[in-house]
């Protein structure tokens, strides 16, 4: 029955996430709206930090306990499978619209997060100046796309207000907001908690490292809002909002998640990640723009072609 511990923890831990990032996302969307903040704003903020907070919950839970390998490896485990795994899901459903200046502005500023960010883990470690460093960065990409936004709206501003239009109905009023909010925060702690707790021990049965955990298991699981958010609006007609959410969330990612969590206790990169990993994430960021600038979308081939690839990675990093 012990056996079982680390499963059941595994699986109590996706569900509280996954509902906590559902709650996080109604809560302060619904609290923004109220405060007057424009809607561009919140689905380029608000929605994108929403749906990464599982990511950040888990890295930091990560690191604090001293198993920093689980906190970069879901990280890069989660770009990676936002790519491959939720947009070529979505797009096999429907194919994603892919606009030129969403490509081209949200698509080049998620590049440059992630050039940033490899030639940051080539110290061996993300420390606190690093972190702060990609911080302000990340302040200075979203100052510059308010300001397009608000001077020229595009495609791209549409789509953070789609992005917005996804979430559905939000609470209203002061206190639903705040309550749902709350409980966002505790269903994280406790999601984070239990899927580090049972990641770290499967990963001690099975004689893996705590890194392909974080790339795999737990990457997989801090991505399920993005999923189940993404797959809901392609059955809605909005599989658009995918790519938008995809290229948010994984700035957000990167520069928020590994940034903030660094100030309070340094990442060191595995060797594995620093050697592997994060140039597959690079290539598979390049591809899927280049793909998104050349065809206007991600068809239902390309999308295929994603998930297959996305399963490949995995079982070469289990069987490994």
């Amino acid at each position: 029955m012990e056996q079982l511990i680390p499963y059941l923890q595994i699986i109590a831990g996706l569900v509280l996430l996954t509902a906590g990032g559902e709650f996080i996302v109604r809560g302060a969307v619904g609290l923004a709206l109220l405060l007057g903040v424009s809607k561009v704003i919140v689905g380029l903020t608000i929605v994108a930090a929403g749906t990464s907070a599982p990511e950040f919950v888990v890295s930091l839970n990560a690191s604090l306990k001293g198993t920093a390998d689980i906190a970069m490896g879901n990280v890069v485990g989660s770009n990676i499978a936002n790519i491959l795994l939720i947009l070529g899901a979505v797009a096999v459903l429907k194919p994603v619209a892919a606009g030129r200046i969403t490509v081209v502005r949200d698509g080049g500023t998620m590049l440059l997060g992630t050039v940033l960010f490899i030639a940051l883990c080539m110290f061996g470690a993300i420390d606190r100046w690093a972190g702060a460093l990609m911080l302000g960065v990340l302040a200075a990409i979203w100052y510059f796309t308010y300001k397009h936004d608000k001077n020229m709206p595009s495609e791209a501003s549409h789509l953070h207000e789609e992005e917005v239009d996804e979430v559905g109905e939000v609470p209203k009023g002061w206190a639903k907001p705040l309550v749902a909010t709350l409980i966002g925060i505790v269903a994280l702690m406790f999601g984070a908690e239990w899927l580090v707790d049972g990641g770290v021990a499967v990963a001690r049965q099975f004689g893996v490292s705590e890194a392909v955990i974080g790339l795999t298991l737990v990457a997989f699981g801090t991505s399920l809002p993005e999923l189940a958010a993404s797959v809901v609006a392609a059955f809605r007609g909005h599989s658009d909002v995918a790519l938008g959410n995809v290229l948010g969330s994984n700035l957000l990612n990167l520069l928020v998640i590994i940034g903030g969590v660094s100030l309070i206790a340094p990442i060191p990169v595995p060797e594995q990640i620093l050697n592997s990993d994060l140039w597959i994430m690079l290539a598979v960021t390049v591809g899927l723009l280049a793909v998104a600038y050349a065809f206007r979308k991600i068809s239902r081939i390309t999308g295929s072609a994603f998930v297959i690839a996305y399963l490949v990675y995995v079982f070469q990093l289990v069987a490994a």
